[in-house]
């Protein structure tokens, strides 16, 4: 009997274990939802993980930043401090009208009492071929229908806000030791000293909007700002078939009137793309005024500004002071095998962007001996080869394989096209070389020379092409200034850099 109640006992206690086994299984919530809970929870932590991980490093930034202005400070405060000690190097200026002492804030002497043109040493800062008369008129101006005005007189310096030295380098030795103090600064200011009372204005020929643009800012500069304007002949042309009221706008005859352009015009206004900017330096086969690019054509490298907005601009730029980019020119030479010597040349030719020396439409490779001042430098075999300035960099130099550089650096590109050598790679020369580029006798075919993509000369054996700087850059308006506009130009243009961002989900270093 005992054994008996003991078994139901057990029976008893085991029906009991298992309910409460029922009743926990039931009361779990399902492994599905437990699942779903810790997806959610691990993506909370790794949400908060990111957060804490931005403030971080948004923290360092500030930090450094901080770091970096008060570094860039104390360094303005010590050059400050050493400027006041120094007494300002004075230079001397020599020309065949007088000597005149230059100091690091003297403008371009104006007022001259000889009829002679000033020709300026060309040592110190951007000097110009000639300095231009300023006050005096013929007697007869009054019944001149197109007399002459006065010249707008500007000043240029090297500095922050138009406050700097001059280009050159300043140069101390003092103990034995070579130092040099601040180069060339950040930007070149022009500021007008007296207003500007003539502006020329170059339009892109076949565009329609171009041809409404120019008809709307030949009205409201004349209107407004009352300004003389001068156009080439074609649109003079169009502005009279569209009304006779734009018969006041000036032009030109022949190519005699062209080449004293730069003594009339104050500033150039240009209408489309880089190759209107190509054309109006062009024009101007010594000084060149300032140059105001307004947007209207493909890429634009060197079109900062938009024309929906030219008032505003304009407005702005005739007030100054503005930022400029001497943009330098090259200035070639064609001798050829019969000349005497490298003096014998044909008319030289300017060019903004480069010069390009090819095969043509020879099959034969192209053989070009190249000599830098007088070391021989290398012999070109290949499809040819494109001399370039810093300007041009972007454009036929930078498709062969050529850098991309800074306009206001002052140098030479030396680009190869299609090389037959592995080991052939381009070169960046300082801006004071001159460069011959000549034809050997040995050549199995002609070569043939384009400057900015015209005025092709062929080259026979034996001729050579001399080129060097000119001395005759042109200076281009900037939105902000050269750095940005460069930047600007490579970035929306070229699309310079551009892919997708990394992911910031992944492994990290620990």
């Amino acid at each position: 009997m005992s054994s008996e109640l003991h078994n139901g006992y057990m029976d008893l206690h085991s029906m009991l274990d298992s309910e409460k086994v029922v009743h926990e299984l039931l009361l779990r919530p399902p492994a599905k939802e437990v699942d779903d809970h810790l997806i959610e929870f691990s993506e909370a932590m790794r949400t908060v993980a990111k957060a804490l991980r931005r403030v971080a490093e948004g923290k360092a930034t500030a930090q450094a930043e901080a770091a970096e202005w008060k570094r860039k400070y104390e360094l303005e405060r010590a050059r400050n401090l050493q400027r006041e000690h120094t007494e300002p190097l004075s230079l001397d200026c020599d020309s065949e009208v007088d000597r005149t002492k230059c100091t690091n804030n003297q403008s371009v002497p104006r007022h001259l009492p000889s009829e002679k043109p000033e020709k300026c040493c060309g040592k110190h800062g951007i000097c110009s071929h000639e300095v231009l008369r300023n006050g005096e008129t013929d007697s007869n101006s009054n019944n001149a229908p197109n007399r002459f005005r006065r010249k707008a007189s500007f000043r240029l310096s090297w500095g922050c806000n138009g406050s700097g030295q001059h280009k050159h380098d300043i140069v101390s030795f003092e103990r034995g030791n070579i130092t040099t103090a601040e180069r060339s600064s950040k930007q070149i200011s022009l500021k007008w000293e007296s207003p500007p009372q003539t502006v020329l204005i170059l339009a892109k020929p076949n565009s329609v909007p171009v041809q409404l643009l120019c008809a709307e800012m030949v009205r409201w500069l004349t209107d407004q700002k009352k300004i003389e304007i001068f156009v080439e002949p074609r649109v003079r042309t169009e502005l009279l078939t569209e009304s006779s009221y734009f018969s006041f706008v000036q032009s030109w005859e022949d190519d005699e009137e062209i080449s004293l352009l730069h003594t009339k015009v104050d500033l150039v206004v240009t209408l489309g793309g880089d190759g209107t900017v190509l054309w109006a330096a062009s024009m101007f086969k010594g000084p060149v005024p300032p140059v105001v690019p307004f947007s209207l054509g493909s890429l634009g490298f060197m079109t900062s500004f938009q024309c929906e907005q030219y008032r505003e601009c304009l407005d702005s730029i005739l007030r100054g002071p503005i930022s400029i980019t001497l943009r330098h020119r090259l200035q070639c030479h064609v001798v050829r095998d019969a000349a005497k010597d490298d003096s014998d040349t044909e008319e030289p030719i300017l060019v903004l962007n480069e010069v390009t020396i090819d095969r043509g439409m020879s099959s034969y490779l192209t053989n070009l001996e190249c000599y830098c001042d007088s070391s021989f430098v290398t012999c070109v075999q290949g499809d040819g080869l494109i001399i370039s300035t810093t300007s041009g960099s972007t454009a036929y130099s930078l498709a062969a394989g050529g850098s991309m550089v800074h306009p206001q650096v002052p140098g030479i590109l030396f680009t190869p096209i299609c090389p037959h050598s592995l080991s052939f790679r381009p070169l960046i020369l300082p801006e004071y070389v001159t460069l011959r580029v000549q034809v050997p006798f040995n050549s199995r075919g002609h070569a043939w020379a384009s400057f900015d993509g015209k005025d092709r000369k062929k080259l026979a054996a034996g001729d050579a092409l001399v080129i060097s700087m000119a001395p005759w850059p042109v200076p281009t308006a900037c939105q902000v200034d050269s750095t940005n506009d460069f930047l600007r130009s490579i970035h929306e243009g070229l699309h310079w850099n551009l892919r997708k961002n990394q992911s910031f989900d992944g492994p990290h270093d620990s």
